[in-house]
């Protein structure tokens, strides 16, 4: 699996900035309804759902939020680069600005865990976060997404 597979042209997104998690989780609500089909609303309300169990915020300036919701049958990503960094609870205590939300369906097991380890080894990628953040262009982002080489099985 490769980001590409998840992640659509249309579900990248720059923003100036945010005011809270809560906003975030609307933008990519909206951002799933544009791109996906989704309702903003249960987007979000997911989101924060699974936020309330624990940050999602993993360090470096990353954050990778998730849910599931009962109406995709297929892992969904949406990507969001916040100009000014938000508060985030993040484990290194850094505020983030680099986002990749996944979204997968109530019954997605090992297809939801392929595509957050693909989407954690890519955001773990110093040199990848360098060239997300010199870009604020949304095409530019999805291509250094979806072109990064994937990883040769060992």
């Amino acid at each position: 699996m490769n980001v590409a597979k998840i992640l659509r042209p249309e579900a990248v997104r720059h923003i100036a900035s945010l005011s809270s998690k809560k906003r975030l989780f609307h933008e990519i609500g909206d951002l799933a309804s544009i791109a996906y089909g989704l309702d903003p609303a249960d987007v979000a309300s997911a989101l924060q759902e699974r936020e309330a169990l624990g940050p999602t915020g993993v360090g470096q300036g990353v954050a990778l939020p998730h849910a599931r919701l009962a109406e995709l049958t297929t892992v969904r990503g949406l990507f969001v680069m916040i100009e000014r960094p938000l508060e985030f609870e993040a484990v290194d205590k850094q505020p983030v600005d680099l986002v990749f939300a996944l979204l997968a369906p109530e019954d997605a097991g090992v297809e939801h865990l392929k595509a957050l380890a693909v989407v954690s080894r890519s955001m773990r990628d110093a040199d990848l976060c360098t060239k997300l953040r010199a870009n604020t262009d949304p095409a530019t982002l999805h291509t250094l997404l979806a072109e990064r080489p994937r990883e040769k099985a060992a």
